[in-house]
Protein backbone atom coordinates (compact mmCIF):
# COMPACT_ATOMS: atom_id res chain seq x y z
CA UNK A 1 0.00 0.00 0.00
CA UNK A 2 1.26 3.39 -0.72
CA UNK A 3 1.81 6.24 1.87
CA UNK A 4 -1.41 8.90 2.01
CA UNK A 5 -0.46 12.28 3.38
CA UNK A 6 -3.26 14.91 2.47
CA UNK A 7 -2.58 18.39 2.96
CA UNK A 8 -4.92 20.82 5.10
CA UNK A 9 -4.72 23.65 2.52
CA UNK A 10 -5.89 21.36 0.42
CA UNK A 11 -8.95 20.14 1.36
CA UNK A 12 -12.22 22.25 0.48
CA UNK A 13 -14.54 23.02 3.76
CA UNK A 14 -17.99 22.17 3.75
CA UNK A 15 -20.91 22.21 6.78
CA UNK A 16 -21.76 19.44 8.53
CA UNK A 17 -25.11 18.49 9.84
CA UNK A 18 -24.54 20.10 13.62
CA UNK A 19 -23.62 23.85 11.89
CA UNK A 20 -19.45 23.39 12.28
CA UNK A 21 -17.35 24.45 9.37
CA UNK A 22 -15.68 20.73 8.62
CA UNK A 23 -11.88 20.70 6.28
CA UNK A 24 -11.90 16.97 6.13
CA UNK A 25 -8.35 15.76 6.01
CA UNK A 26 -8.91 12.06 5.69
CA UNK A 27 -11.74 10.14 5.26
CA UNK A 28 -12.99 7.97 2.03
CA UNK A 29 -13.76 10.70 -0.32
CA UNK A 30 -9.62 11.75 -0.41
CA UNK A 31 -7.87 8.94 1.22
CA UNK A 32 -8.43 5.15 1.07
CA UNK A 33 -9.37 5.11 4.86
CA UNK A 34 -12.07 2.27 5.64
CA UNK A 35 -13.26 2.33 9.44
CA UNK A 36 -12.35 6.47 10.26
CA UNK A 37 -12.57 10.33 9.64
CA UNK A 38 -10.12 12.83 10.98
CA UNK A 39 -10.96 16.83 10.22
CA UNK A 40 -10.55 20.28 11.67
CA UNK A 41 -13.58 21.93 12.71
CA UNK A 42 -13.75 25.77 13.05
CA UNK A 43 -16.70 27.60 15.21
CA UNK A 44 -16.60 31.34 14.91
CA UNK A 45 -16.34 33.40 18.52
CA UNK A 46 -19.58 32.53 20.68
CA UNK A 47 -20.36 29.87 18.14
CA UNK A 48 -21.56 26.49 18.62
CA UNK A 49 -22.71 23.24 16.91
CA UNK A 50 -26.57 22.04 17.03
CA UNK A 51 -26.80 19.68 20.33
CA UNK A 52 -26.63 15.95 18.75
CA UNK A 53 -25.75 12.16 19.03
CA UNK A 54 -23.96 9.89 16.65
CA UNK A 55 -25.64 6.06 17.08
CA UNK A 56 -22.45 4.80 15.25
CA UNK A 57 -19.33 6.84 15.62
CA UNK A 58 -17.41 7.56 18.89
CA UNK A 59 -15.31 10.91 18.35
CA UNK A 60 -11.84 12.61 19.81
CA UNK A 61 -11.43 16.58 19.82
CA UNK A 62 -8.24 18.08 20.34
CA UNK A 63 -8.87 21.65 20.74
CA UNK A 64 -6.24 23.44 18.95
CA UNK A 65 -7.02 27.08 19.67
CA UNK A 66 -9.25 29.29 21.35
CA UNK A 67 -11.51 28.06 24.11
CA UNK A 68 -14.63 26.34 24.09
CA UNK A 69 -17.58 24.98 26.97
CA UNK A 70 -17.97 21.33 25.79
CA UNK A 71 -21.04 20.06 26.67
CA UNK A 72 -21.59 15.65 26.79
CA UNK A 73 -25.10 14.05 28.46
CA UNK A 74 -25.35 17.66 30.66
CA UNK A 75 -21.67 17.75 31.98
CA UNK A 76 -20.48 21.15 30.79
CA UNK A 77 -16.11 21.69 31.26
CA UNK A 78 -14.32 24.52 29.68
CA UNK A 79 -11.87 23.09 26.91
CA UNK A 80 -8.22 24.72 25.79
CA UNK A 81 -5.66 24.04 23.26
CA UNK A 82 -3.93 21.26 23.89
CA UNK A 83 -7.16 19.03 25.50
CA UNK A 84 -8.06 15.92 24.80
CA UNK A 85 -12.11 15.14 24.80
CA UNK A 86 -14.24 12.01 24.23
CA UNK A 87 -17.56 11.65 22.96
CA UNK A 88 -18.55 8.20 22.90
CA UNK A 89 -21.00 6.67 20.75
CA UNK A 90 -24.60 7.96 21.86
CA UNK A 91 -24.18 10.75 24.02
CA UNK A 92 -25.42 14.20 23.43
CA UNK A 93 -22.84 16.81 23.14
CA UNK A 94 -22.34 20.38 22.01
CA UNK A 95 -19.40 22.96 21.91
CA UNK A 96 -19.29 26.33 22.22
CA UNK A 97 -16.58 28.77 21.71
CA UNK A 98 -16.06 31.70 24.08
CA UNK A 99 -17.58 34.42 23.05
CA UNK A 100 -13.52 36.25 22.98
CA UNK A 101 -12.02 34.40 19.77
CA UNK A 102 -13.12 31.90 17.41
CA UNK A 103 -12.07 28.01 17.88
CA UNK A 104 -10.17 25.51 15.79
CA UNK A 105 -10.26 21.88 16.74
CA UNK A 106 -9.84 17.90 15.42
CA UNK A 107 -12.32 15.65 14.80
CA UNK A 108 -11.53 12.00 14.69
CA UNK A 109 -14.56 9.64 14.15
CA UNK A 110 -14.63 6.18 14.31
CA UNK A 111 -16.63 4.75 12.29
CA UNK A 112 -16.36 7.88 10.04
CA UNK A 113 -18.64 11.15 10.36
CA UNK A 114 -21.88 10.64 8.38
CA UNK A 115 -24.33 12.91 7.93
CA UNK A 116 -26.86 10.35 8.24
CA UNK A 117 -25.74 9.07 11.53
CA UNK A 118 -26.28 12.99 13.03
CA UNK A 119 -29.02 12.76 15.30
CA UNK A 120 -30.97 16.18 17.08
CA UNK A 121 -33.54 16.68 19.60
Amino acid sequence: MDMTVNSLTGQTPFTTADGSSIRSILDSSNAPVEKQSLAEARLSANGATQRHYHKQSEELYFILEGEATMEINGELRKVLPGDGILIPAGAWHQIRASQDAPLQFLCCCSPAYSHQDTYFE
